[in-house]
């Protein structure tokens, strides 16, 4: 089994894929989890919390083989590392720069993208084609726009809803705080769903607007593909957004865990047969060298 780890900064998303099929060669993703990320918990808070998960679904730890992780919290990358090394007896692949992604990066410093957008990204363009812009709806709202060849080309960043939800609730003295959800229509007549209309539409209105742009910026059909918690929820009312796939960053982790494992092998192989081929990315990908990943 593959135990793939997202540590956003405010959830965590696990999963674990298991096997292959016979049609794409992939993993079958058998369970998965999102839990708030806790940056002051020890490691063995976290080993009893993935450990009682694992419980809860029935499946065995000691089955787990391989694990990668993409982490936004540098913070909590040593705990993670000694977590897996504790309770899983793995030494996990981070996903950073030297790790083979298959992905040049066009970026004026490809170590500043954050590993989350580039995982969502490689699995947009693996299951959807290019070119084709991933939506993630997190702390904050990301947008990645991948080139037809499979490129990623940049992006925007914007405050996540939940962030500017809180600015309001926190800055107003009479106003409550509600859910974020669509509200039953545009023109309110409480102070409840006139708080939910605004923050849904509005928020929704910053999506659709960057996305006309982008869309036109690129001047082709593009796939818009919305992902994180958030995605069901502003998706449906988006006017580009036509998939939406809240699993698709477990599901680049997994595709970029397989794309180094083939290279470790391609690379053994290489030295076995004395050929001393040197080893790296396509220019401008933030490739130097693989490390293996267990």
């Amino acid at each position: 089994m593959l135990l793939v780890i997202d540590v956003g900064n405010t959830n965590t998303v696990l999963g674990v894929f298991e096997g292959k099929s016979a049609e794409h060669g992939a993993g079958r993703l058998i369970a998965h989890w999102r839990v708030s990320t806790a940056k002051a918990q020890m490691v063995d808070e976290y080993g009893v919390l993935f450990r009682n998960l694992f419980a809860m679904h029935g499946l065995e730890v000691s089955s787990v083989q391989g694990i990668v992780i993409s982490s936004v919290v540098p913070p909590l990358d040593s705990t993670l590392r000694e977590v897996c090394e504790r309770y899983f007896h793995s030494r996990p692949l981070f996903i950073e720069p030297g790790v083979k992604t298959g992905m040049p990066v066009h970026y004026d410093n490809p170590a500043e993208v954050g590993a989350d957008r580039i995982v969502n990204s490689v699995a947009a363009f693996e299951r959807y084609g290019g070119p084709c812009i991933v939506v993630d709806f997190g702390t904050a709202t990301t947008f990645d726009v991948v080139s037809r060849k499979g490129e990623y080309l940049g992006g925007v960043i914007t405050p996540g809803i939940g962030i500017s939800a809180d600015a309001l609730f926190e800055h107003t003295a009479r106003l409550p705080r509600v859910d974020i959800r669509k509200p039953p229509r545009v023109l309110a007549t409480n102070t409840v769903n006139s708080l939910q209309s605004g923050l849904y539409y509005g928020y929704l209105g910053l999506i659709d607007g960057i996305l006309e742009r982008l869309i036109a910026d690129l001047g082709e059909n593009v796939t818009v593909v919305a992902t994180g918690g958030l995605a069901p929820l502003m998706g449906e009312g988006s006017k580009y957004i036509r998939e939406i796939n809240d699993l698709l960053t477990l599901e680049g982790l997994r595709i970029i865990y397989e794309r180094n494992q083939v290279h470790v092998r391609r690379r053994n192989e290489q030295a076995a047969g004395n050929h001393d081929t040197p080893e790296g990315g396509t220019a401008r990908e933030p490739i130097s060298s693989v490390p293996k990943p267990d």
